[in-house]
């Protein structure tokens, strides 16, 4: 890491504390909505740098399909504990939801109901005006449409036609009734920003980000590890690869990708050779070329 990168790491960090303290300013009752992932890490980190030396002043968020890898959940309580936050957890007990089984994780109903729902339920339960995410704009062509400060309907509807110039890294933070933002603090950053970060920074992150021997099946054209949620059927291959995660989610719907990266320093070097997208990995997202613009009308996150 020279020093141009870490003068560059600083004009990131600087720019996302300066958005985060804008939408703690500017909006009445905002929420950080925390997936446990390595960019939740990055912007949970940077939220109580903001603030420090208090404690963070709005809530975190975590919409938890009940089909989430142990490592994450133990991971993010583990997190609440060591910072006191105050943690609400959306799940979606509607009948519908709870009927849905590991084999629909990459369906876009199971998205709907174990996403959508839950998360746009938290928002009004609440009376959420501002919610943080993590989203990158290098992460998908959609979400290279948002704007920093991204406007939902009533309906938390995203319409890219709708959204507000940001000239000069000036925010419109008006609001009309019954609208509220999606905030997002990391959309100019890059995957090799964000490890870059996290190894100057020295932040912690969920263990399956990093390679080991694992048991897994090729299934709707990614690896899945097998465990409680995933099951090898009958004339899969079961094979122990060593492997990690570029990206987590949901356990039957998140694969892994063939690595030796045991080190935050192996990390780095591997993702600068990444010739695609770590969303790649999501069988979620392997759908129609606009699959991800169509979730994010609908409220997804």
């Amino acid at each position: 890491m020279d020093n141009y990168n870490i003068s560059y790491l600083r004009q990131l960090e600087a720019e996302s504390i300066h958005i985060i303290r804008e939408t703690a300013a500017e909006f009445k009752n905002p929420v950080l909505l925390y997936s446990i992932g390595k960019d939740s890490s990055v912007l949970l980190h940077l939220a109580l740098k903001a603030f420090a030396p208090g404690k963070l002043p709005f809530p975190i968020m975590h919409i938890n399909t009940r089909y989430k890898f142990n490592e994450m959940i133990e991971f993010r309580n583990k997190v609440v504990d060591k910072y006191g936050l105050k943690l609400i957890e959306m799940i979606n007990d509607e009948p519908t939801a709870k009927a849905m089984n590991p084999e629909q994780a990459h369906t876009d109903e199971y998205i709907y109901y174990k996403k959508t729902k839950p998360l746009l339920a938290g928002i009004k339960d609440n009376k959420f005006d501002a919610a943080f995410g993590g989203a990158r704009r290098d992460e998908e062509k959609a979400r290279a449409k948002e704007r920093i400060f991204s406007v939902r309907d009533a309906n938390n509807a995203w319409d890219p036609k709708r959204q507000r110039p940001e000239l000069w890294d000036i925010y419109n933070t008006q609001l009309k009734e019954g609208e509220s933002v999606r905030v997002f603090p990391l959309s100019n950053w890059t995957e090799k920003d964000i490890w870059m970060y996290i190894k100057k920074e020295k932040i912690d992150v969920v263990p399956l980000y990093f390679a080991q021997k694992r048991k897994v099946v090729k299934r709707n054209g990614v690896y899945l590890r097998l465990d409680e949620f995933v099951k090898p059927k009958d004339g899969e291959e079961v094979m122990e690869l060593s492997c990690r995660y570029r990206t987590l989610g949901c356990s039957p719907s998140t694969g892994a990708v063939p690595s030796e990266a045991g080190t935050i320093d192996e990390i780095v070097e591997e993702v600068f050779g990444a010739k695609f997208s770590e969303r790649e990995t999501r069988a979620i997202d392997q759908g129609s070329s606009d699959s991800m613009e169509r979730k994010k009308r609908d409220g997804y996150f």
